[in-house]
């Protein structure tokens, strides 16, 4: 629906949640860490690259080939994904206990199946990736690189 989209759009314009989008997230986060909602939503844990605190965010979880993946729904500019980064990979993820994981990023050759698997289990996130979930494999490959995609891997805490 186009005002759902349009919706969503206001509350990340920019590439940056509003004031409205930020509350929303830490409500969401908290949710989902304490396991409310399907099994493929969490809570996001990891360290800001400058203050060294631990930041949270919700995340849905796409399956793929007995893989597990996140994406970056906004792209490659998140600050979630920066943070990432700076952290080499290391973070958590909760959904009723603590899962520490290792995000590995996916080369975007890879990614289309993922970011249409995405598009299936993470309905707020359709409205900012500009490819109908239901479109060919193909439509997915030309914007791949746009949406940075991480396979969760398990790691000893």
């Amino acid at each position: 629906m186009k005002l759902w989209g349009d919706y969503h759009r206001w509350l990340y314009k920019g590439g940056r949640p509003n004031a409205f989008a930020k509350a929303q997230n830490r409500i969401s986060a908290t949710l989902f860490g304490a396991g409310v909602g399907p099994q493929e939503w969490a809570k996001l844990e990891v360290r800001g690259r400058r203050s060294g605190a631990v930041r949270s965010f919700p995340v849905a979880i796409a399956t793929y080939e007995g893989g597990r993946y996140v994406v970056a729904m906004l792209g490659e500019q998140t600050n979630w994904v920066k943070n990432v980064e700076a952290a080499g990979g290391v973070a958590v993820l909760r959904h009723r206990h603590e899962e520490p994981v290792r995000l590995d990023l996916v080369p975007p050759a890879e990614r289309a199946p993922i970011l249409k698997r995405y598009t299936e289990v993470a309905p707020g996130a359709r409205p900012h990736i500009p490819v109908d979930r239901r479109a060919p494999l193909r439509e997915f490959e030309a914007i791949a690189s746009q949406f940075p995609v991480f396979r969760v891997e398990l790691r000893q805490s």
